[in-house]
């Protein structure tokens, strides 16, 4: 009987020393450790790739957003501020209706099959959107000019980027409402314009914020 008392003791023991070892090794050192190199060697990615303007965190490379005007009354979707350049739709976010105490957006897919009715008066509305929004005295948009991510949202909803076709799309738009020249506003849009990463993966790409942020300083100067 003592025999058998004193194994599950050492048994408990046993068992009790290699939770706290455990619990040391991955709850405690391997989180500092990846944390310090994450921090060390990655210090933006790690701390979400902020991007900072005038001091203060404006947003993430890695999440896009919409530059709108204040909702009217009776409105339920605001009309886009022409003077910024306008990101890829968000026609896939959704509303947070578990946890109302917060005020939250839930990024995905509008999950629309590409024969859908609904994505194609999608389409077409935005497709019209863009030749009414972006169209200036001598230079009308047509929608042949309108390129696909003009019209679809990502697989996210979020999609922080958009092709240099259509960032080149907006920049007369962009000129006039910011009472810029068109050379300005489209040496903006080249010195935003990312190649494929690595010279062969992906697509170029022009990110919103970045540009936006440097659209802000340059009217600035007037």
């Amino acid at each position: 009987m003592n025999n058998s008392v004193t194994n599950t003791a050492r048994l408990l023991w046993a068992g009790l020393r290699a939770l706290l070892v455990l619990t040391l090794v991955t709850g405690v050192i391997y989180p500092l450790a990846v944390t310090g190199v994450a921090q060390g060697l990655f210090d933006g990615k790690a701390n979400g790739s902020e991007i900072k303007a005038d001091g203060k965190v404006v947003g993430s490379s890695l999440i896009g957003q919409s530059y709108d005007l204040p909702l009217k009354k009776g409105q339920e979707t605001p009309d886009p501020d022409l003077k910024w350049f306008q990101g890829r739709p968000a026609n896939g976010l959704g509303t947070n209706g578990v946890n109302t105490q917060y005020k939250l957006l839930l990024s995905g897919a509008t999950n629309l099959a590409a024969d859908s009715e609904v994505l194609t008066k999608q389409v077409e509305a935005a497709k019209a959107a863009v030749v009414r929004d972006n169209s200036v005295p001598g230079h009308p948009v047509r929608p042949s000019d309108v390129p696909a991510d003009a019209v679809t949202s990502s697989g996210s909803g979020l999609d922080p980027d958009i092709s240099p076709r259509y960032a080149d799309l907006q920049v007369r738009r962009v000129a006039e409402k910011n009472g810029l020249t068109v050379a300005a506003v489209r040496n903006l849009v080249e010195e935003h314009t990312e190649g494929r990463t690595l010279g062969f993966i992906g697509e170029p790409r022009v990110d919103v914020l970045g540009l936006n942020i440097a659209l802000k300083a340059l009217a600035a100067k007037g």
